[in-house]
């Protein structure tokens, strides 16, 4: 009853203050209004707790989703390391029938005919299981020069040959899908 009261003789104040009829004169009537409606003082304890509440769950969700992140992080990482180690162990295996008939090859008697084919016949197998991998070789003779795949370390005047076209390939280049792994070495007409 005593608030009541005191919010009457603040509504008086402020009408005395206000000219009638005035912007202010309404806001004032609407606050009390407000103030009349409802118990402010604990309708506010109650807002800033449940605010505070939210702020506390939200933190919490904060918290819990970069700990997720950084495990989803660390997870990938694990999984790239396993996949990577895979493929290597695969080219390797892969690669290992060669190895042996190269090693055999090595304990043979080179002057034996056979020796030559034998050779013949791992590098065949060689090649076969790199390209089983995706290896492609660059072969760009009588091509034109390409910067991107092609090294020229030689240059030559030839007058039958067009400008900027490659003459002989000193060294195969090889590549993967669309990456260089090493570039053809070759000799360009000028």
């Amino acid at each position: 009853m005593a608030d009541s009261k005191k919010v009457s003789k603040e509504q008086d104040k402020k009408k005395e203050k206000a000219p009638a009829g005035t912007a202010a004169e309404k806001a004032a009537e609407n606050e009390t209004a407000c103030e009349a409606a409802c118990d402010c003082g604990s309708s506010s304890d109650d807002e800033a707790a449940k605010l505070q509440r939210d702020l506390d769950e939200a933190k919490d969700m904060l918290l819990r989703t970069a700990a997720e992140f950084d495990n989803y992080k660390k997870r990938s990482e694990r999984e790239k390391l396993q996949v990577s180690a895979f493929v290597k162990a695969q080219t390797v295996k892969a690669l290992l029938p060669s190895v042996d008939n190269l090693l055999r090859a090595a304990d043979a008697d080179a002057s034996s005919p056979d020796y030559a084919k034998g050779i013949e016949m791992t590098i065949r197998q060689l090649m076969e299981a790199l390209d089983k991998l995706g290896l492609k070789e660059i072969n760009p003779e009588n091509e034109p020069f390409d910067p991107a795949l092609h090294e020229a370390v030689m240059h030559e005047e030839d007058p039958e040959v067009p400008e900027n076209t490659v003459v002989q390939v000193l060294q195969k280049g090889y590549m993967m899908d669309d990456t260089v792994i090493r570039p053809a070495m070759v000799k360009v007409a000028n």
